[in-house]
């Protein structure tokens, strides 16, 4: 998918892989836009052939809801609420992640390509294949993009 649709649909996990993001209304039911990079020191994307799963846990931190969730075999589980110390001991851990992986930098934001972009070395063309090959496997065709419902 080059571009989210204008209107994301409740329930459904929208997945680019040219641009290793993955995006979703917020599980709580608050309707925010909820976007998860897919790169080294953040979220990984796991497809067993019929389910995704998402880990770690998604925490909107930054949202009013401060909604927790796991998104595990395609079902959403709720997660228990973090502390203030907590979360900020996890973006301390975070960008200490970024810095080894990318370099030492002065902000979190320059350590982050502008865009979640695969390594160097590898095929950046690989990326466009899985995403359509993703695409068709979940829907039985040719699409630009490629999504799954979640449930709970």
């Amino acid at each position: 998918m080059q571009y989210l649709p204008e209107r994301m649909e409740p329930g459904i996990l929208y997945v680019s892989m040219e641009y290793g993001t993955v995006a979703h209304r917020c599980c709580c039911g608050c309707g925010e836009e909820v976007v998860t990079p897919l790169t080294p020191t953040d979220w990984k994307l796991i497809y067993d052939g019929e389910t995704i799963s998402l880990k770690p846990s998604v925490g909107n931190w930054n949202l009013a809801c401060r909604s927790h969730y796991v998104i595990d075999h395609g079902r959403v589980i709720e997660a228990g609420p973090w502390s203030d110390e907590r979360i900020a001991a996890e973006l301390r851990r975070d960008k200490i992640a970024k810095e080894r992986y990318y370099g030492p930098s002065k902000t979190t934001e320059e350590a982050v390509p502008a865009a979640a972009v695969p390594p160097p070395e590898v095929d950046r063309s690989l990326y466009a294949r899985l995403g359509r090959w993703l695409s068709r496997l979940l829907h039985g065709r040719s699409t630009a993009h490629a999504h799954k419902r979640l449930s709970r």
